[in-house]
């Protein structure tokens, strides 16, 4: 099995720039962020197009950013960039040929001690603030539930009733688990891992093996398209409704014989 595709230093820093512009119009997209958002855009059960799910990103936040046409056809080449090799990572044949390696390699934020010392040093925050911060993979899960949010119709809630809608829920559920306190976590714990506490690692292990898992569920469970409502057929000496001023049975009606 080919080994997963991975974004290269320059490209990371190349998105984190057009991350940091974004920013300066909706504070909450950061590089995390738009990892997760880009995670479940790729995981859903349609391919969403561009254009569809740019214009909803961050309540529109590309246009606000990017007014001038040229830059902003260099940023979609950035964030194109970025979503290819996601959409090789969450490859469901590729996931399928072993689902037990974990493919999903997300571009988290993780600060360790001695970098929250250098914050505290630097002014940027209070020691007794640095609790306030977020955890690794709490962002990206955030972006990933906003793009759940941002297509609703494509996300529906699972039928509970059925042990794969279980499943599929549990999914969610070990993405959501990166956003919460301690207390609700123990509550995951309890009801996922029989009480087993898990490890800030091993959650976030558990969350990507989620999204995996959820771009295989919506191989056979895809939510089915709004039936089209057909009205009624004109009668064969009427008007055709085209507007030709001929029968329908000498015009449109004439291909249904």
């Amino acid at each position: 099995m080919p080994a997963p595709r991975m974004s290269t230093e320059q490209e990371i820093e190349a998105l984190d720039e057009v991350c940091q512009r974004l920013a300066g119009f909706e504070d909450a997209i950061s590089l995390e962020w738009l990892d997760g958002y880009l995670t479940a855009i790729v995981a859903s059960p349609r391919r969403i197009e561009r254009d569809e799910w740019l214009a909803k990103m961050g309540q529109g936040v590309f246009a606000r950013a990017y007014a001038d046409p040229a830059d902003a056809e260099q940023a979609i080449k950035v964030i194109d960039s970025r979503f290819e090799v996601l959409a090789n990572q969450l490859d469901p044949e590729l996931i399928l040929d072993d689902a037990d390696v974990l493919r999903l390699a997300p571009l988290m934020i993780e600060l360790s001690d001695d970098d929250k010392k250098q914050l505290v040093a630097d002014g940027h925050i209070k020691e007794d603030e640095l609790h306030l911060l977020e955890q690794t993979g709490e962002v990206w899960a955030i972006g990933f539930m906003d793009a759940t949010h941002d297509f609703p119709n494509d996300w529906p809630d699972a039928d509970l009733e059925t042990e794969e809608g279980q499943l599929f829920d549990e999914c969610m559920l070990r993405v959501v688990s990166l956003t919460m306190e301690p207390a609700e976590l123990k509550e995951v714990f309890d009801e996922l891992y029989d009480g087993e506490e898990l490890t800030r690692e091993e959650l976030i292990h558990e969350a990507l093996y989620a999204a995996q898992d959820m771009r295989l569920y919506w191989l056979d469970h895809a939510p089915k398209p709004p039936q089209r409502r057909v009205g009624e057929l004109p009668g064969r000496n009427d008007p055709c409704p085209c507007g030709s001023g001929k029968k329908f049975k000498k015009c449109h009606g004439a291909q249904m014989q």
